[in-house]
C-alpha cells in the first residue's frame, strides 16, 4: 500500500498534547507531515496554558490526545486544546483519542453514581470536537454518547498480522469475562479457531476472582482478548486458571495496556508467554523493561 504524501497538503494539520507525542510523532511520519505548533505550558499553580502557532483558519485539524493516566491532566489538556483551536477559527475538530479514559464508567451499576462516560463525551463535544476518532471501546453504547460523528476503528488486523508470525497451531480464543464473549467471538471467527471464556465474579473494584472456564483449553494454545489491562489481576487470575486447566501455553492480546499499580510484576510472576498491548498507552519504565510485553503500533490504523 502506498503511503499518503502529505507535504504539500496545508488543507489539514495534525496538533499533539503531551499524554503520547510518541504515537503522535508516528502517525506524522508515516503522513509525512509536520505535527503543528502547539506547545503546552504550565503556570507555577499547575494550570495549563496553550498556544496554537499556526494559522488554522478553516482548516481541518487532527488533536491526538489518548485520555490515559494522569487522566484528570490529560483530559484538561485536551480541551483547552480543542477550545483553542475553536477560538482561532479551525474549520473542522477531530479529537484523536486512541484511549479514551472513564470508559468503564459507562452505566449506573448502582442507585446515586455518574455516569462518567457521558459526561466526558459532553464536555469534549462542548470543548469544540465537531469529530471523535477512537480506537477499541470498553462498550459499543459510548459510541451513542456523542452528539457528533464518532469513528470506532478495531485494532483487529494490527493483532492478527501480529499472530500469523508466530505460526501456533492448536489454539483457542479466551474472553476473560461473559461481557467480552463477542469481541472474543469475532477474533475466533476470523481466525477459524475456538472459543471458550471465564465465569468471572468480582467481590470489589480492580479485584477479580476466577470461578470456571467454559469451553475446551486443554492441551491447547491459549490466547486471551480483551480491550483494557488495569491493575492485570483479572489477566493473571485467568491465566492461573487456564494453565490449571491443562493449556499448553497462554498469551494475551489487550488494545489499551493501563498497567496501573503492581500489574508488571503480575505479569511478570503468572504463566503468561506474551502480552501483546498497542502503543495507545505509552509504558512506563517498569513496563518497558518487561520482557513479556510487546508493543505495536497504531499509527498506521489512526
Amino acid at each position: 500500500m502506498n503511503k499518503p504524501d502529505a507535504k504539500d497538503d496545508e488543507s489539514f494539520l495534525l496538533f499533539s498534547g503531551t499524554a503520547n507525542p510518541q504515537l503522535a510523532e508516528a502517525i506524522a511520519r508515516y503522513l509525512k507531515c509536520d505535527l503543528g505548533k502547539s506547545p503546552v505550558m504550565r503556570f507555577a499553580d499547575g494550570e495549563v496554558h496553550v498556544k496554537i502557532e499556526n494559522n488554522v483558519r478553516g482548516k481541518d485539524c487532527f488533536v491526538i490526545q489518548p485520555t490515559c493516566r494522569p487522566a484528570n491532566e490529560n483530559l484538561m489538556e485536551l480541551l483547552i486544546i480543542l477550545d483553542a483551536l475553536k477560538r482561532a477559527s479551525a474549520g473542522k475538530i477531530t479529537a484523536v483519542l486512541p484511549y479514551f479514559g472513564y470508559a468503564r464508567a459507562d452505566r449506573k451499576t448502582e442507585p446515586r453514581v455518574p455516569i462518567t462516560a457521558k459526561l466526558i463525551a459532553n464536555v469534549i463535544t462542548a470543548a469544540g470536537a465537531t469529530r471523535i476518532i477512537t480506537v477499541d471501546l470498553h462498550a459499543g453504547q459510548i459510541q451513542g454518547f456523542f452528539d457528533i460523528p464518532l469513528d470506532h476503528l478495531f485494532a483487529t488486523k494490527i493483532f492478527l498480522d501480529h499472530f500469523a508470525t508466530q505460526k501456533i497451531k492448536d489454539f483457542t480464543i479466551i474472553s476473560p469475562d461473559v461481557g467480552g464473549v463477542e469481541r472474543a467471538r469475532a477474533y475466533a471467527k476470523k481466525m477459524q479457531c475456538g472459543l471458550a471464556f471465564i465465569d468471572k465474579r468480582r467481590p470489589r473494584p480492580n479485584q477479580a476472582s476466577v470461578y470456571h472456564v467454559v469451553g475446551e483449553v486443554e492441551g491447547r494454545n491459549c490466547i486471551i482478548i480483551d480491550d483494557i489491562v488495569d491493575t492485570a489481576g483479572t489477566l493473571s487470575e485467568v491465566a492461573h486458571a487456564l494453565k490449571t486447566q491443562g493449556a499448553t501455553s497462554i498469551s494475551a492480546f489487550i488494545t489499551h495496556g493501563v498497567l496501573s499499580t503492581d500489574a508488571i510484576e503480575k505479569i511478570d510472576r503468572s504463566p503468561l508467554k506474551e502480552l501483546v498491548i498497542t502503543d495507545s498507552i505509552p509504558l512506563r519504565g517498569d513496563a518497558k523493561a518487561c520482557k513479556k510485553i510487546v508493543t505495536l503500533s497504531l499509527a498506521e490504523l489512526l
